[in-house]
């Protein structure tokens, strides 16, 4: 049984950062992972190009049933320090909105960074290595833990678990990281898909599946009262785009969320202003200046939309506006882990210390990233956390 100082289950974004981090302080680590390749998905995120942070992060941005525990690790490892090591190893980036951050050519330069920081730093990380059992054995108030895996069997002082979420299957995603947890008598909270598209009911899909494609700005609302401005997007499937997938962190299975397809404009106003100058316009036409003439079409009834505007009673008119400033819909329900980008719920927090990320009542314990309860907003922020919390366990096993 080969011994380490160190050992870390799973060579993602969480696991990498640790591993260098702790190689660096001189202590001995061995990353295991059953891929045939590290950091399978960081390679696919962001369309390839990896949105590997964002210029400003805040507690806020998180989601984790205790509001305080990401604050620690995000103040003492911040978005600057990680654009700092991007920016040593030569990686070209480029800012989007919202403060997003992508490499100008491949997600393939932030693995091959924390790779060459891995050996750099003298860790090993061994793929294609499935893990078979973890036991720990105490004695005289030291402990080890020993691991059985299909290539070999380890030890260790301190074990770190950076197994993520169960978002993306097709990468590996497995639930892991929650067995080993309850293995120890941590608790999980429920989990389910974060950052993901919603479906249609079938008689929603056979009238909105023909708009297919069409994206536009629009501010959606979720029942607690969460607001996001930014894209939405109409798929064969549902509704998606970047301010659908920020809102279904925030939705629950038969809530509705209310659509603004003005944003920032009152559709009232709009429609009384394009009474007052052309009055005999018609409906059709006046909201087809404003948005795409098949989405019109598709929300509002012909008949209506055939009317030339001073044939509208007031009635009529306010009901237009609020179909367009409130369109409240339920949706059916989200596509789930196979597009899902994270996973919201997972270790209970409040079992980790928020300082090194170890398990409070199981010595040498560690747990970084996604498997615990802590999800960030789409842009950059789920892998600052995977830095951030990554840096705290690697600073103390």
């Amino acid at each position: 049984m080969k011994h380490h100082d160190v050992i870390i289950i799973g060579a993602g974004a969480a696991g990498l950062m640790c591993a260098s981090t702790a190689g660096y302080r001189g202590r001995d680590v061995l990353v295991l992972d059953n891929a045939k390749q590290a950091g399978k998905k960081i390679l696919i995120s962001g369309g390839g190009r990896c949105n590997f942070t964002n210029q400003k992060v805040e507690p806020h941005n998180f989601l984790c049933g205790n509001s305080h525990f990401v604050k620690s690790a995000l103040a003492r490892y911040r978005s600057s320090d990680f654009i700092e090591l991007v920016e040593r190893h030569g990686i070209e980036y480029h800012e989007r909105d919202h403060g997003q951050l992508f490499c100008n050519d491949s997600a393939k330069e932030i693995v091959s960074m924390l790779m060459t920081e891995c050996e750099w730093a003298s860790a090993q990380v061994q793929l294609r290595t499935d893990i078979v059992s973890v036991t720990k054995t105490v004695s005289n108030d030291s402990w080890k833990f020993e691991i059985t895996t299909s290539n070999g069997d380890f030890s260790c002082e301190s074990l770190v678990i950076a197994t993520g979420g169960l978002s993306m299957p097709k990468l590996g995603a497995s639930p892991y990281g929650y067995k080993l947890a309850e293995q120890f008598g941590l608790s999980v909270l429920p989990t389910q898909a974060g950052l993901v598209p919603f479906t249609w009911h079938a008689e929603q899909k056979e009238r909105f599946e023909p708009l297919s494609g069409i994206a536009v700005p629009s501010t959606i609302t979720a029942e607690d009262g969460t607001q996001f401005s930014e894209a939405l997007l109409f798929t064969h499937r549902g509704l998606s785009g970047p301010a659908i997938l920020q809102i279904s962190n925030y939705w629950q299975a038969g809530q509705g969320i209310s659509i603004n397809l003005l944003p920032n404009e009152s559709a009232k106003d709009k429609i009384e202003l394009a009474l007052a100058n052309h009055p005999k316009q018609s409906l059709r036409n006046t909201i087809s200046h404003w948005l795409p003439k098949r989405l019109v079409e598709t929300l509002f009834d012909e008949a209506l939309l055939d009317k030339a505007l001073n044939q509208l009673g007031h009635g009529e008119r306010d009901q237009i506006a609020q179909d367009l400033n409130e369109w409240n819909i339920v949706m059916n329900g989200t596509e789930g882990y196979r597009t899902a980008e994270v996973t919201l719920g997972g270790i209970d927090t409040n079992e980790l210390s928020s300082k090194t990320m170890e398990a409070k009542n199981v010595a040498g314990l560690y747990f970084i990233g996604e498997v615990m309860d802590v999800s960030g907003w789409l842009g950059g922020f789920n892998f600052q956390w995977a830095w951030s919390s990554g840096v705290a366990a690697g600073m103390a096993v």
